[in-house]
């Protein structure tokens, strides 16, 4: 199992090599990207900046590890990166993998969800005015 929140950029190729498995006939991948707008928000987003609570990641491999223990689940990798993403930029990667695909879909889809749900990070959306707005607070 995987769960990190780090600064560095996301890669999906790490999350997807850290739950294959012969055993697994699916993964299921997800990423989050950072958009140029927020339909609640004025004005063109140039870029996110994304702040954790200092449990952010004890919280994260809870979530992980509770995704992780469906029977039908053989692998489960997630991430959540902070500090400043510009567009297009990957906020959040995982990787589920099962012996089968519909059970792979399921848990990865559970898993962002909780994660957006509960784990302790905010974003300050920044507007191309120079405005910016705090989104989570």
């Amino acid at each position: 199992m995987i769960a990190r929140v780090v600064e560095e950029p996301l890669d999906l190729q790490f999350h997807v090599e850290h739950v294959s498995d012969p055993r697994a006939g699916a993964v299921a991948t997800f990423i989050g990207l950072v958009r140029d707008h927020d339909p609640s928000v004025e004005g063109r987003v140039i870029g996110l900046d994304y702040t954790a609570h200092p449990t952010a990641q004890d919280v994260l491999e809870r979530l992980a590890a509770a995704a992780a223990e469906s029977q039908d689940v053989i692998g489960v990798a997630v991430s959540h990166r902070i500090g400043h993403l510009a567009v297009g930029e990957a906020a959040i990667v995982a990787a589920v993998s099962t012996a089968h695909r519909a059970e792979a879909f399921d848990v990865c889809r559970a898993l962002v969800e909780t994660v957006k749900a509960e784990l302790p990070v905010w974003k300050r959306e920044v507007l191309e005015d120079g405005s910016h707005v705090w989104v989570g607070l």
